[in-house]
């Protein structure tokens, strides 16, 4: 007879989500109606990701996923200004410096919650208002929908800074139409409002200002079937008037874009931004010479490998990578350069792409033996 048993562990479970609404917990996991509901709550901070919310979320979502009361998950920020700036890149950094287990555990615990959230069973809706960024990007863009509004800024900018768009950005980047995913993980270029959506990143557009009554509707629907949720989120899209006319940003360089990006290495990359001497091509060359250029070869090789891999393999692919960085010297002072110190002036070792050698990035990719992620 177990059932005495669930009924206690349900009781247990809502009297532990009641107290997960104190407003200043990091996250926040309630539930609502059938709807499960994430609040990354770290509005100073623009609701980066550290490891403690990562460990509350994981077991969460795990538990939403098998309760037959939950209908469907939702994600959001509080603040107004960011959904997810991203990872506590900060304390990883410390702790990458002295060797602390933060550096493996935060990744590993990350990539976990990205694979759950791309395998979830119930749908997951990431409300993608203001900045989505990194971290942010990865707990939201593997679910299946992903709602961003006028304020809506993606950018996944990690070869700013000595890393590489992880988070399974190696498979969802490579995926999206022609080159445009191997164009925004190497220039770190940012998108706003409806063309997030038009990129291929958001499922969805609606105004800001509508998301509470969005939300509302979406807790009030009963068993809902995924189609049910698409419908009512194309019935808010097409309220949502907001620059509905405006080309998207990219249309005008999309051939140049396809063209330029399609090369097998960056050098070759490089040659043709050159020889193309347009005012777009300058542009871009500039922007892929202030990053790292160790960075730049393991993000190509990345999302090459990764657009014919599972996302569970680009995950694993990922943790690798993200150990050997951990390990290297880009990383830290991308890190000081761009957050710490704020000078913008990172001194990159090795400091020219030619001098990053093709052993050297396949040594980042080999297996870790009992240290790969398991997922």
């Amino acid at each position: 007879r177990p059932k005495p048993i669930n009924r206690m562990q349900v009781i247990l479970q809502h009297l532990k989500m009641s107290n997960q609404t104190d407003s200043t917990a990091e996250v926040l996991l309630e539930k609502r109606g059938g709807a499960g509901i994430i609040t990354l709550n770290r509005p100073k901070a623009l609701n980066a990701l550290n490891l403690s919310m990562i460990q509350q979320i994981y077991p969460q979502l795990k538990t939403w996923e098998q309760d037959p009361e939950t209908f469907l998950i939702i994600i959001k920020g509080t603040g107004g200004k960011a959904f997810c700036a991203g990872g506590d890149i900060r304390a990883i950094t410390e702790a990458g410096k002295v060797g602390d287990k933060l550096a493996q555990d935060f990744f590993r615990g990350e990539y976990s919650l990205n694979n759950a959230i791309g395998t979830c069973k119930k749908p997951y809706v990431a409300l993608i208002d203001g900045i989505t960024m990194g971290g942010g990007v990865g707990v939201s863009v593997h679910g299946h929908f992903r709602v961003a509004t006028e304020k809506t800024l993606f950018a996944m900018p990690e070869t700013a800074i000595g890393l590489f768009p992880d988070v399974g950005g190696g498979y969802f980047l490579p995926r999206l139409s022609g080159k445009i995913g191997y164009y925004l993980a190497l220039t770190g270029c940012r998108l706003k409002g409806r063309d997030v959506l038009k990129a291929g990143i958001a499922t969805h557009f609606v105004e800001s200002g509508k998301l509470p009554a969005l939300e509302k509707d979406l807790i009030a629907l009963k068993s809902p079937s995924k189609e049910n949720i698409a419908d009512l989120l194309n019935s808010y899209q097409k309220q949502s008037t907001v620059d509905q006319e405006k080309k998207f940003v990219l249309d005008e360089h999309i051939e140049k874009i396809n063209s330029l990006f399609s090369a097998n290495s960056m050098e070759e990359i490089v040659k043709k931004l050159k020889q193309d001497g347009s005012p777009f091509a300058i542009k871009q060359l500039e922007t892929i010479n202030k990053m790292s250029p160790t960075s730049l070869k393991l993000t190509l090789r990345q999302l090459r490998e990764g657009a014919s891999m599972s996302l569970q393999e680009v995950l694993k692919m990922e943790y690798r990578l993200s150990q050997a960085c951990m390990k290297g010297h880009d990383f830290y002072e991308g890190v000081r350069a761009v957050l710490i110190d704020k000078d913008q002036s990172p001194r990159w070792k090795p400091s020219a792409l030619e001098e990053v050698s093709d052993e050297f990035v396949d040594n980042c990719f080999q297996p870790l033996g009992n240290d790969d992620l398991k997922l």
